[in-house]
């Protein structure tokens, strides 16, 4: 991999869960991390607190993501700490775990405005931090083509999120900025205490071809490869993380 010394990596949602472990991965290459954070503080500061050990800076940034006001504010922030950027990692996202009849448009409105509107914005705004061209990764979920119970406004919004990577990966090529998205199979993370089918995504996430639950390193070390000089000619791809566990059908009682 190349030389990261005094890189730059932001990550939307940076401060638990998988965006915390790519915060961690890039921190561990050497990239100084800007991460942004909505509502848990104590979160926040104890990952900057690690981040800090790794010998690298750490600027964490609260903002909401569904307001563009926010997340204009958050890049000028970063671009007085920082002056430029050389990787987005829009990880941030946000849903309401209902069917189709149970959601309301405000649920709708907020999950679109997290999950989709807000990586476009953030694109646009890093791109004009990257004078040197960059990287882009959206970090989305297999929901976004596979229909799972409870899931219709994530999925929707990560199915906008794949398609906005393939638009930026055209666009944003003239400028030097590579973008492509990482899927990932179930994480067991806070995130899924707001299903209620935690239990069945917790015991299916253990049948992986690996044999062994994805962990959000995982995640991070596709992520962090996807930003490498190696990934060069990989443009407008959704690159799959899910120990295969998607190659499976699965088994009916009357299958024998």
């Amino acid at each position: 991999m190349a030389d990261t010394k005094n890189k730059v990596a932001l990550i939307t949602g940076g401060s638990r869960g998988i965006g915390k472990a790519i915060a961690m991965e890039f921190g561990n290459l050497g990239y100084h991390i800007a991460f942004n954070y909505f509502r848990n503080h104590g979160a926040a500061e104890q990952t900057q607190r690690e981040i800090e050990t790794l010998g690298v800076r750490c600027l964490k940034l609260r903002a909401h993501l569904a307001e563009p006001d926010q997340i204009a504010n958050m890049f000028q922030t970063v671009a007085q700490e920082f002056s430029s950027i050389d990787v987005l990692i829009n990880n941030a996202a946000s849903g309401v775990q209902r069917n189709a009849d149970e959601l309301t448009t405000k649920h709708w409105d907020w999950t679109m405005n997290i999950n989709a509107r807000a990586p476009w914005l953030c694109s646009i705004e890093a791109a004009k931090l990257m004078p040197n061209g960059g990287s882009i990764v959206n970090i989305t979920s297999e929901g976004s083509r596979k229909v799972l119970p409870y899931y219709l406004s994530v999925g929707t919004s990560k199915a906008a999120l794949e398609s906005l990577t393939r638009y930026l990966a055209v666009e944003l090529a003239q400028k030097g900025i590579n973008v492509n998205a990482v899927s990932g199979g179930y994480v067991e993370t806070g995130a899924l205490e707001s299903f209620p089918n935690k239990q069945d995504m917790v015991t299916s996430s253990k049948n992986t071809l690996a044999g062994r639950v994805i962990t959000g390193t995982d995640i991070a070390k596709v992520t962090a490869f996807l930003c490498s000089e190696d990934a060069l000619m990989i443009r407008g791809q959704i690159i799959i993380v899910d120990g295969g566990i998607t190659l499976l059908a699965p088994l009916s009682s009357t299958d024998s």
